[in-house]
């Protein structure tokens, strides 16, 4: 229920701020966003080209932007300034998904250990709905752009999201000792899973609760002018959450160093409202 009122608040939040320029009479632009992401978790082995590599997923979005250089109330240019010309301000909605698996040294076929079975054996989802900001600036002019002088426009961005996550967690694990043997399928069970991460005193590792956090969102890009009114964009995103549960993983052994972050790769479609 505080999730809800939260998401809803932010909503709101968002929708007055853009209001508030809307009435200033800039304009508007709407897209969608779409592309892979690599998300990089306790899943896997830290810098392991496998771990990066399998560990993917997709990502789709609908984004809306505020155009400082361009008024829709008088159709025509608005005042002049670096700001005007440099700056455009960028809403999101968006949701990105990744199934988990762990790869690296430690789950080779060759290793035939309970532990390494253990991790064969577990798997998870992230899934993530975003809701959230950026500011976005154009090193070269606006204006020129729009006039198709360049038809290039690279960009970097900065901004923050609020993170609704729903991670889930599968394990397929079977014992091969009779004498202790597991709950199979069972992720409350931690005889499931690694044994390192449920030592004495550890917090359980493996969680389908559904929570929420903040993130930091950065990106470079540019876009492609194609007509006077649409413009194709590719950008690559780095995301960074406030939170380690966001992959359903989160336990208390030494190698968990760091909160969950991914890596996104957009291609989208802009089209200008006014």
């Amino acid at each position: 229920m505080l999730k809800n009122k939260l998401s809803i608040a932010l909503i709101v939040c968002i929708t007055t701020i853009q209001f508030g320029f809307a009435q200033l009479g800039f304009s508007h632009e709407i897209g969608i966003i779409t592309g892979p992401v690599a998300f990089q978790s306790d899943f896997g082995e830290r810098k392991d080209f496998d771990t990066n590599k399998g560990n993917t997923g997709f990502g789709i979005g609908l984004v809306h932007y505020i155009n400082f250089a361009y008024r829709a109330d008088c159709n025509c240019y608005s005042t002049d300034t670096y700001f005007n010309d440099h700056f455009k301000l960028r809403s999101e909605i968006s949701y990105n998904k990744t199934k988990l698996n762990h790869f690296g040294e430690w789950v080779k076929d060759s290793r035939t250990s309970e532990n390494a079975r253990k991790l064969r054996g577990h798997s998870g989802e992230s899934n993530n709905f975003d809701i959230g900001m950026q500011l976005e600036w154009f090193p070269l002019s606006i204006r020129s752009f729009q006039a198709f002088t360049p038809k290039f426009a690279p960009f970097a961005s900065l901004g923050a999201h609020y993170v609704s996550y729903n991670p889930k967690a599968f394990t397929d694990y079977v014992s091969s000792n009779p004498f202790n043997p597991n709950d199979i399928g069972n992720i409350d069970d931690n005889n499931n899973f690694y044994d390192p991460w449920s030592q004495p005193g550890y917090k359980d590792p493996v969680s389908e609760d559904s929570g929420s956090t903040w993130s930091i969102v950065a990106s470079v890009g540019t876009r492609y002018k194609i007509n006077v009114l649409a413009d194709l964009m590719i950008d690559l995103r780095w995301q960074y959450y406030f939170s380690d549960d966001v992959d359903g993983l989160n336990h208390d052994y030494k190698s968990n160093k760091n909160n969950d972050w991914l890596v996104w790769l957009n291609f989208g479609y802009i089209y200008y409202l006014d």
